[in-house]
């Protein structure tokens, strides 16, 4: 997709109220990803490395629909949905712990490998408090307020689309972001105290 055919908007809110409701606005039905802690957010500094990589050791693929992301840090964390043999199953990922609760009875181990596990869950709620119990909910995003959770490949493109062009005003730290075919929106927590929200959108 050649940048000529982009559309990249953006806007600043002096409070959380209205750069939400801007946010839900331009959202609609499209699914979306929302801080678990609304002080802290989401860092976006690495997340689309951390979602490369994870496609790359094939433990997640395109058409997984992503439930719960810690994409920053040294330690990049997700919970996904997807399809096997006609069922919804649940599976985590995350970084190896060797103390509990490290190993859940909810769940079977899928992947093990020198820092990072994986677990595959029938419930929705069991790869959810696992994750949050890895976690603490640190930096995660959560996909909550939406029909369905976004798929992997449009985080992708829309986060490799967001960072294609450098921005002096864009914050780092994550509130929420949706994700469509067609398009993606961003609220970013402003960079210090007085400074505005700040929301970024991009399409084709």
């Amino acid at each position: 997709m050649g940048a000529s055919t982009l559309t990249r908007t953006h806007r600043t809110f002096p409070d959380r109220g209205e750069a939400l409701a801007h946010f839900f606005a331009r959202a609609g039905e499209a699914p979306r990803l929302v801080a678990y802690d609304d002080e802290m957010g989401c860092p976006l500094d690495t997340a689309l490395a951390a979602l490369e990589w994870t496609n790359a050791v094939g433990i997640l693929a395109d058409t997984d629909l992503m439930h719960a992301a810690r994409l920053g840090g040294d330690s990049a964390a997700a919970m996904v949905e997807r399809r096997r043999d006609g069922r919804r199953v649940f599976v985590y990922l995350g970084p190896r712990m060797d103390t509990p609760p490290a190993d859940p009875y909810e769940g079977s181990l899928l992947f093990d490998e020198p820092g990072v596990r994986a677990y595959e869950f029938v419930q929705r709620a069991h790869a959810l408090a696992h994750f949050l119990r890895v976690t603490q909910g640190v930096g995660a995003m959560l996909s909550v307020l939406s029909r369905r959770a976004p798929e992997l490949r449009h985080a992708k493109r829309w986060l490799r689309t967001l960072f294609e062009e450098a921005s002096g005003e864009r914050p780092t730290q994550l509130l929420a972001a949706w994700f469509a075919t067609t398009g993606a929106g961003f609220v970013f927590l402003p960079r210090g105290e007085g400074q505005p929200f700040f929301y970024e959108e991009v399409g084709a």
